[in-house]
This record gives structure tokens, sequence and C-alpha cells, in this order.
């Protein structure tokens, strides 16, 4: 594959979901792991590829691309619970100065999204390129500049922080607004995400039934 950017994508996976009951990386979603969902729209996307999860062993449905090295797992760093950890372990493990972080349980992230954030990042020399909504920032669908953002995290954690966010005022930001997210992904969608079996259901049978159109080609 060819040189993008010096991306590094790394879909949070977690472990086990107490609303979803299980893991939301390996629910069916479709006929497949919910996890692969993400995979198969962003990997063509990457320099590098990770996947940060608490249980390697149940994501077997990865091993040919975990042993040809195109994805790498990589486990917590910590095992106390927190969003903002979640993010240490993601730059700390990724190896390009650029990185991107999704979470697992987002039905239609955006490859497009991504691509935009990351040439913002570049052109404006900002540390983060983030999404944000009348809801806030969307941290996992945004662009991080490694080498300034790895530093402020890890104060933020020893400052006691665990939400995602709770160091955004101490880098430098691109904010890409709801209106110029709808520009770059007209259909919208990319921040719809699931938190119990009910809501999974629910957009599964949107999708069968045509009332909700899918996002992007998958890779073959």
């Amino acid at each position: 594959m060819s040189k993008r950017g010096n991306l590094t994508i790394v879909i949070q996976a977690g472990g086990e979901s107490r609303r979803m009951g299980r893991s939301k990386a390996t629910v069916p979603f479709l006929g497949e792991p919910l996890l692969l969902r993400g995979v198969n729209r962003l990997l063509p996307l990457a320099d590098e590829f990770i996947i940060t999860t608490n249980e390697p062993q149940n994501l077997g449905f990865l091993d040919d691309w975990v042993d040809s090295g195109r994805i790498r797992l990589v486990t917590d760093i910590s095992d106390t619970r927190g969003a903002l950890h979640g993010v240490h372990t993601a730059l700390n493990a990724a190896s390009n100065p650029y990185v991107a972080m999704v979470a697992c349980d987002m039905i239609f992230p955006s490859r497009s999204l991504i691509s935009a954030e990351l040439t913002a990042i570049k052109r404006e020399d900002t540390d983060i390129a983030v999404p944000k909504t009348s809801f806030g920032y969307e941290p996992f669908h945004g662009v991080y500049r490694r080498k300034t953002c790895l530093p402020a995290v890890l104060e933020a954690l020893q400052q006691g922080e665990t939400r995602a966010t709770s160091w955004f005022d101490k880098v430098k930001l691109t904010e890409f607004t709801a209106e110029m997210v709808a520009q770059i992904e007209p259909r919208g969608g990319c921040f719809i995400n699931t938190n119990t079996p009910e809501e999974l259901a629910a957009i599964e049978r949107k999708i069968v039934e045509g009332g909700i159109q899918e996002r992007e080609s998958f890779v073959s």
C-alpha cells in the first residue's frame, strides 16, 4: 500500500460492554462482527492499523490481517477505566506522526472525514482536528498529532483526568463544525453509535429495510 500521509488509524475496541451485555467488537451486525465494519472501511486509508482491545483471544476473525502484519492488536496500558486511558494507549502504540482514533461501535465511520481532518491538521499546523456537534466534541472520530498530544495526555492523566477531551484546552485545535462535516459527508451518520442490543437491532433493521443507506464501499 502506498503511503497516504503517515497516518496510524486506531480502533478502540476495549472489552465487554455492560449495556450491550457483551463485547461491542464481536457482537453480530449484518452477519459479521461489528468491529469488521470499521476495519473494512478504514483499512485502505491507514499506513498503520491498530486495534486496542482487552480481549485479543476473541478476535480470531482478524487473524489473517494480524499474521500478515497489516493489523496490530494492542492491549490497554492501564486497567483503570476511563476514555482518556484509551487515548493514551492509542497514542503510545502508534508509530506515525498522525493518529486517527475511532470507536468500534460507530456504524458509519468516514474515510472522507478522516482524510479531511488529516489534511487540515497539516495545513493549519494544529495538534488535533476533531468534529464538534451540538453534543460537544467527537474525540473518537478525530486526528491527533502524536508528538504534542501524547505529553498533554500524560499530564492530564497525572492530574487525575479520565475524560477523553479533558486536555483539549492545552493544545491547538481545528474544529470541524456540523456544517463542515455535512459538506464532507452529505449523507451524515458519521457519529452514529450503539450502546444496547435494542439500538443495534433498530439500526440493522433500518439498513435492511432501506431506511438508512450504507455509506462508502467496503474493501474486498
